[in-house]
């Protein structure tokens, strides 16, 4: 039983490499390609749009299978509210104690991206306590959605001057918010109640919808809004969907 659980759990890891390494790739990127607004925005609308189908297509009505949907809904609250009381926390400290306000607005964006990172590893292991299946296709949605965060922090820090070496360590360290996250997700409710799980999946749809909408979404129209900025938005949402549905059937 016990080696069975350790087969699994590294299999779940395998999962949580695949968005660990969008994030790496979009560092990379960041590295070689010319850093474009417009190139930015149109990144950031795909992976809004992919989040968006994440929540909407495998997350809340996954979470609301249960015979006390309130408590999910709550939970759902719950987790938006986190994020909003965790983003205005960093925007204080950032303000309050910060004398290089370039800089420190790099890191602040490196420790949103791991807090991110974080939730997706507790989605993808909580998911895959409810359903193997269901943990894969999380992670696969997250690629996309990874890749224009690791450009957005490395594409910063490169502009602030941050050396080359300093830049491939930071994009490396992605890695490990996401891994701690699939590791509390998996062993902390392997043997949790059904109703545990749909919470904490109910959760980090608050915490990622917020973040979408009070991050993701102002950022993407930083540089202007455009026709194609919309339907690269709903190719994300799309191209998840299509995702979604082919590994069901």
């Amino acid at each position: 039983m016990q080696d069975s659980a350790w087969r699994e759990y590294l299999t779940i890891l395998g999962f949580v490499a695949l968005p660990a390494m969008g994030n790496f790739v979009g560092g990379l990127l960041a590295e070689i390609v010319p850093i474009s607004g417009r190139l930015l925005s149109l990144a950031l609308h795909a992976a809004v749009g992919v989040v968006i189908g994440v929540v909407a297509v495998e997350l809340i009505p996954t979470a609301l299978e249960t015979e006390v949907p309130w408590v999910v809904i709550l939970a759902f609250f719950c987790g938006g509210l986190i994020f909003i009381v965790l983003d205005r926390s960093i925007e204080y400290v950032q303000s309050r104690f910060s004398r290089t306000k370039g800089s420190a607005t790099a890191w602040m964006i490196f420790a949103g991206v791991c807090i991110d990172l974080f939730s997706d590893g507790v989605m993808i292991g909580t998911g895959s306590t409810i359903e193997f299946e269901l943990g894969l296709l999380l992670a696969l949605g997250q690629v996309p959605a990874d890749i224009p965060e690791g450009f957005a922090t490395i594409a910063t820090f490169r502009r602030q001057g941050l050396s080359l070496r300093s830049r491939l360590w930071l994009a490396g360290a992605f890695t490990l918010p996401i891994v701690l996250g699939a590791t509390i997700g998996f062993w902390g409710l392997r043997t949790a109640s059904n109703l545990a799980k749909l919470i904490v999946l109910g959760f980090t749809a608050g915490l990622l919808t917020t973040v979408v909408v009070e991050e993701m979404v102002p950022e993407a129209h930083r540089d202007g809004e455009s026709r194609l900025a919309a339907i690269v938005l709903v190719s994300g949402f799309t191209l998840f969907a299509l995702l979604a549905t082919s590994l069901k059937s």
